[in-house]
């Protein structure tokens, strides 16, 4: 209890102010999002939907999905109307929450540890590791914007590997050898996928 409400003081500082650094947008989003993976009355099966939702808006305040589509679906965003862009974004925000978050449910009991900033005008990067008790040290960076007096992410890459550049190889590929189409089926197949696992408690 006093973990939790020391990472919402953290969040409510942070917030409070309209000058957050790269480094301190990150970490209150990360200390957030980990305080509530380890909340046990949270990960009851009974709670999961208010869990997901929870860390969905942690993830929503600190990623700029719409600019993350936009980068994933690279020359190909250009051709297409703005009702199959607004779709694309809502699958492909969907995709990266459950790929992120699920990454973010397995450093239960790690320790995150922040190392560094670099802001180059409006951009910039964060430096993070996970330490787990192995000793082992998982690298994270996170690439960040400037969008008005908020820092907001467009990427982030686990191990070096950036999500967005990955995602974005396997969209041109699909792309390239069937059609957008294509894409867009598979993306909807895998979001109907998802929503019957999440009813059976599967997810």
């Amino acid at each position: 209890m006093a973990k939790a409400l020391a990472a919402w003081l953290l969040v409510a500082a942070v917030t409070a102010g309209s000058a957050a650094t790269p480094s301190e947008t990150v970490q209150s989003a990360v200390s957030r999002a980990v305080t509530i993976v380890q909340d046990a009355e949270l990960a009851r099966p009974a709670n999961a939907d208010r869990r997901r939702a929870e860390l969905r808006r942690v993830a929503e305040e600190l990623f700029d999905f719409n600019e993350m589509a936009r980068r994933a679906l690279a020359r190909h965003w250009a051709d297409r109307s703005t009702q199959e862009r607004e779709e694309f974004t809502r699958l492909f925000t969907d995709l990266l929450e459950r790929s992120y978050l699920g990454k973010m449910e397995n450093w239960v009991g790690e320790k995150v540890v922040f190392f560094g900033e670099f802001v180059d005008g409006d951009y910039a990067a964060v430096r993070s590791k996970i330490v787990t008790a192995r000793h082992q040290e998982v690298p994270i960076e996170y690439r960040l914007y400037r969008v008005g007096q908020r820092w907001q992410a467009y990427d982030v890459l686990f191990e070096g590997v950036s999500f967005v550049a990955t995602y974005r190889s396997q969209f041109s590929r699909i792309i390239q050898t069937s059609s957008f189409t294509a894409l867009m089926e598979r993306m909807r197949d895998k979001e109907v996928e998802v929503a019957v696992e999440r009813r059976s408690g599967k997810f």
